[in-house]
């Protein structure tokens, strides 16, 4: 089994900035991609930032240019670096890996979440 522990969100003014991280253990062979997705009150989840074993990026339009997803493979860890965080940044965000567990076994997996609340 393969799990991923979330830290680092907060309460934080508009205008602020937080630093999520997500390291995963357990059965690891490889990873593909890391990411994160976010879920405000309401809403579905939704795709925050994306970045491949090789280290290329994605990044939803809402927070290109505030945030920065960085990846530490040595240590199975991801990072969301957010800057200029807005009210509506205000979710439950969730990072997810793609672990291969062996040659010709992989899946999905999940954080278990951390709040992130801007106020105006």
């Amino acid at each position: 089994q393969v799990q991923l522990v979330e830290s680092g969100g907060g309460l934080v003014q508009a205008g602020g900035s937080l630093r999520l991280s997500c390291a995963a253990s357990g059965i690891i062979f490889s990873i593909r991609d890391m990411g994160w997705y976010r879920q405000a009150p309401g809403k579905q989840r939704e795709l925050v930032a994306t970045i491949t074993r090789g280290g290329s990026t994605n990044y939803a339009d809402s927070v290109k240019g505030r945030f920065t997803i960085s990846g530490d493979n040595a240590k199975n860890t991801v990072f969301l670096e957010m800057n200029s965080l807005k009210p509506e940044d205000t979710a439950v965000y969730y990072c997810n890996f793609f672990v291969f567990t062996s040659w010709t076994s992989g899946g999905d997996y999940w954080g278990q979440g951390t709040q992130v609340t801007v106020s105006s």
